[in-house]
């Protein structure tokens, strides 16, 4: 479900945006009435506030909207475009002039705000509709939304709907809705092909493992996106406790974040050669499952000591990396639900992200301020190198610990993707805890619109 700006409309409401520390001045720039009115109402500019004022026919004349203060825009995005999405059936406009980006983020966060996930309950969409601010690329934040509502959509799609098999088959819709190509290697033949881990950690699953394959675009610079695809996670033989469970079907966040991202890109015309690579799983218990003390090899000839069967995550996108990076590209960025120990780090809210270029770490830092998508750069540290390597195999796959989770899973990751001359990896969460605005709790991209905004410099387009 995705949602459009109004068309231009000469009788569309004005929304006024007001500073709750400059109420004085502002009142006193409206007619009287409407200044009493405000006043009467208690309105006092607090972010997100609205006052409606009528127009003396029973409709309204115009919206004022509290812009709050610096520290309360800092504190909350997407306030002001909730609040509009939030106001009675009716077409409005916004008419005061705010920083670019502060009018970017309320006419995206307009957009986000009207997200329903609907597949199992009828949901009610808001009614509000809003002309597009002028000076903005509407159509590019239409694409960037529904890049986004894609990604919510798989997210909170349950395992029993989104199994390996549902996932490809969402990418192949993807694919079709675009012209872009697919190919898939499946079940035993991931072995005949030399994806190993990718097939241990879903060879329990009544649903094959397989590894998805998305192409698109002939001309350009090259990026590949790689994407978690674990579609339920039960923690493998180290069983996970049921209450551990209970948001695994999240774990494919990864691969419904590129693939969101994938959208915005192919939606926007982008010149550049896309490949998407999503190892897509069910990390099940069977008597095949692979087990703590397991000694894999890896694609790319590295042995793993599992000592950990939750460590799954790791383990697939290390076979889809080594195979990243037998084709050169310009760009390789990893997206995965990959450790608690990056919530502990950050929190839910942010995206913390990896990478040892620094006009890609400068670039996603700027950009996901500007676009209202946080991330945080966290670091390869080479001296926790010796915490991943166990005595009688290459790489160990859950040190234990417990010390540096998130980055010792980077370190891992970086392994399989060193011969890639520019690399990131995002350790994200993929999940709203709460409703905040534009943003409900569910499933949610994370890094997504910050990546999509740095390609143009970064690739040089």
């Amino acid at each position: 479900m995705s949602r459009q700006f109004a068309p231009t409309d000469p009788a569309a409401i004005p929304v006024t945006c007001i500073d709750s520390d400059a109420m004085e001045a502002a009142l006193a720039n409206l007619p009287p009435d409407q200044a009493g009115w405000a006043e009467t109402s208690g309105f006092s500019g607090a972010l997100g506030e609205v006052c409606p004022l009528p127009n003396g026919a029973g409709g309204m004349s115009r919206v004022l909207l509290g812009r709050g203060d610096v520290p309360a825009r800092a504190r909350q995005r997407f306030a002001l475009g909730a609040a509009i999405a939030a106001l009675p059936d009716g077409t409005y406009r916004l008419d005061t002039a705010l920083p670019e980006d502060e009018m970017r983020e309320a006419a995206l966060g307009y957009l986000l705000a009207g997200y329903r996930f609907g597949r199992y309950k009828e949901a009610s969409t808001p009614k509000a509709r809003l002309v597009a601010p002028e000076g903005l690329d509407a159509t590019l934040l239409e694409t960037i939304a529904a890049g986004e509502v894609l990604t919510r959509d798989l997210i909170n799609t349950p395992a029993n709907d989104m199994g390996p098999d549902a996932l490809e088959l969402a990418v192949r819709d993807l694919a079709n809705a675009f012209g872009a190509a697919v190919d898939v290697t499946l079940g035993d033949t991931l072995i005949e092909a030399n994806f190993p881990l990718i097939h241990a950690v879903g060879r329990a699953s009544d649903t094959a493992p397989r590894l998805i394959e998305m192409t698109w675009g002939t001309t350009g610079p090259t990026l590949t996106l790689v994407g978690k695809g674990v579609c339920f996670d039960t923690g493998g033989l180290n069983l996970k406790p049921g209450a551990s469970m209970g948001l695994m079907k999240k774990d494919m966040g990864g691969s419904a974040t590129v693939l969101g991202l994938a959208r915005m890109i192919m939606g926007a015309g982008l010149p550049v050669r896309l490949r998407v690579l999503i190892p897509a799983v069910e990390n099940a218990v069977s008597g095949n499952a692979f087990r703590p003390g397991d000694i894999l090899t890896a694609r790319n000839g590295l042995t793993v000591e599992i000592n950990n069967t939750d460590a799954e995550g790791r383990l697939v996108l290390a076979d889809a990396l080594a195979f990243a990076t037998e084709t050169p590209s310009d760009l390789l960025i990893c997206m995965a639900t990959l450790t608690g120990a990056a919530r502990v780090a950050v929190g839910p809210d942010l995206a913390p992200f990896y990478t040892d270029d620094e006009q890609v770490a400068a670039a996603l830092s700027a950009s996901g301020a500007a676009q209202a998508d946080p991330v945080w750069r966290m670091p390869f540290h080479a001296p926790y190198e010796t915490m991943i390597q166990p005595t009688i195999a290459d790489l160990d796959n859950a040190p234990k610990g417990g010390f540096a989770g998130s980055i010792t899973a980077a370190l891992f990751l970086r392994r399989f993707a060193r011969a890639a001359p520019r690399f990131a990896h995002f350790d994200i969460y993929g999940w709203q805890p709460v409703d905040a605005p534009a943003r409900p709790k569910g499933g949610v991209g994370q890094g997504a619109r910050a990546i999509f905004a740095t390609l143009p410099e970064v690739l040089n387009l």
